[in-house]
C-alpha cells in the first residue's frame, strides 16, 4: 500500500472516549486525525501510542485582518506546543476561525484585494513561527454550501495562497470531499496542487460517508493520485454510514493501489 492511511477520530465511534477511538484506529493500522484539543485528556491520548497525522492548528483568529492575524499567531503557537507533545505531523488552518456547525466566526461574502495581501503576510508569519517551533501547518479548502462566508475557501484560493507563500512550513490539506462539492474535477485539482500537498482528505458525496456510499469513484481517484506520484497521507474525514470498522475497511480497500 503506497498511501499512509488515517482517519478522523472525532467523527467515528462518537459514543466512545477520544483516547479509546485513537487506540482502536492505531490497532487497525490507521493514523489518527483530530480536531480541537482543549477538551481532550492529552495524557491519555499520548499513552495510546497512536500516530497523530493532523489536528486543528489554532483555536481562534483570521488570516486577513491585523487583529485576527495576531490572534491566529498566538493561538497557533500555543497549539504547536500541544502538537509537539502528541507528535502531530501537521497543524491545520482555515481562512477564518470556524464555530458551531463549521460556520465562520466572522462571515465574509466578499474578499477584497487587500485581504489577499494580508492573508499572504499572515501565512508568512505562521511559517516563521513554524520554522522556530519545528512544525508544519496546512491550509484546508472548504465548500461554501456547508461553510458559507468562509474566506479563501476554494481549492483554487488555497492553491493560490500556499503556492505564493511557497515555503516548506506550509502545505495544502487537500480535502477532496470539499473539492467535489465546490468545484468538481478532483483529479485535475489534485494534479495542480500536487507540489504543495501535505495531506489529502476524503469522504464520499453526498453524505460525507466512507468511499463507496456516494457518487465519487474512489478507486479511480486513488489510482490517479498514485500515478501522479503522490504517496503521502490520505485521511478519511467522514462519518460511518453504519459500522465504523466496516467503513474503515471500505476506505482501506478503495486506496489499496
Amino acid at each position: 500500500m503506497s498511501f499512509q492511511l488515517a482517519a478522523c477520530a472525532e467523527m467515528l465511534w462518537q459514543d466512545k472516549p477520544i483516547a479509546w477511538r485513537a487506540a482502536r484506529l492505531h490497532e487497525m493500522g490507521f493514523g489518527v486525525g483530530l480536531w480541537n484539543w482543549p477538551e481532550w485528556d492529552l495524557d491519555a491520548l499520548a499513552k495510546t501510542g497512536a500516530h497523530f497525522t493532523i489536528m486543528n492548528g489554532y483555536l481562534e483568529g483570521r488570516l486577513a485582518d491585523a487583529e485576527g492575524a495576531d490572534l491566529l499567531l498566538t493561538s497557533a503557537r500555543e497549539t504547536a506546543q500541544v502538537g509537539k507533545r502528541l507528535g502531530v505531523d501537521r497543524l491545520n488552518l482555515h481562512g477564518t476561525g470556524l464555530g458551531d456547525m463549521g460556520l465562520p466566526v466572522q462571515h465574509r461574502d466578499h474578499v477584497a484585494p487587500g485581504m489577499w495581501l494580508r492573508a499572504r503576510d499572515t501565512l508568512h508569519r505562521i511559517c516563521d513561527m513554524a520554522e522556530e517551533e519545528g512544525v508544519t501547518f496546512t491550509l484546508e479548502n472548504l465548500n461554501l454550501r456547508e461553510h458559507p462566508g468562509c474566506p479563501f475557501n476554494t481549492t483554487g484560493d488555497v492553491l493560490s495562497l500556499v503556492s505564493t507563500v511557497n515555503r516548506p512550513q506550509l502545505r495544502i490539506n487537500l480535502d477532496l470531499y470539499h473539492t467535489q462539492i465546490g468545484e468538481g474535477d478532483v483529479i485535475r485539482w489534485a494534479e495542480a496542487c500536487l507540489p504543495w500537498i501535505g495531506e489529502v482528505q476524503v469522504a464520499d458525496n453526498p453524505g460525507r460517508f466512507e468511499p463507496g456510499t456516494g457518487e465519487m469513484n474512489w478507486p479511480v481517484i486513488a489510482r490517479a493520485l498514485h500515478d501522479m506520484g503522490y504517496d503521502g497521507p490520505v485521511g478519511f474525514e467522514g462519518y460511518a454510514k453504519g459500522d465504523p470498522e466496516t467503513a474503515l475497511e471500505a476506505f482501506r480497500v478503495a486506496f489499496a493501489v
